[in-house]
């Protein structure tokens, strides 16, 4: 039996205002929309991750509860957490909480998008096991 070989295409992001939060991350994060067919859109955000944003049908107050089940965070792989800061807070993110240390080494910092969906970003050093060039070793 061949063994099986996953690439991640996208994820989906289900939204009670699609198009406002698909705006939000093309002028917040500089996603690029990819494929439109209102109320769904298909954004990429720089360095390849694409998000399905579509209408849901509902919306529950624990959603940016990063310990419920499920899928719960978007983590974004940033070289430099305060650069991005200094950046995304230009943009008109606010961060509530200070970096913390991330799980494998290095750093992470958490904030919401406009619709309270949780994201990170996440700063790695080299030779984090979370590197490339360390998984092949």
């Amino acid at each position: 039996m061949s063994e099986l070989e996953f690439a991640l295409e996208h994820l989906g992001l289900p939204a009670q205002h699609p198009a406002a939060l698909k705006e939000w991350y093309v002028a917040t994060l500089g996603a690029r929309v990819v494929f439109e067919n209102p109320p769904a859109y298909f954004v990429a955000l720089p360095g390849g991750v694409m998000l399905e944003i579509y209408s849901a049908t509902a919306r529950r107050a624990e959603t940016a509860d990063n310990g419920l089940g499920g899928f719960r965070h978007l983590a974004l792989r940033v070289d430099s957490i305060a650069a991005t800061r200094v950046e995304l807070e230009r943009r008109g993110v606010k961060f509530t909480e200070p970096v913390k240390p991330a799980g494998g080494g290095g750093s992470v910092l958490f904030f919401s998008d406009a619709e309270g969906n949780l994201l990170h970003l996440v700063e790695r050093p080299d030779d984090s096991v979370f590197n490339a060039k360390t998984q092949r070793r």
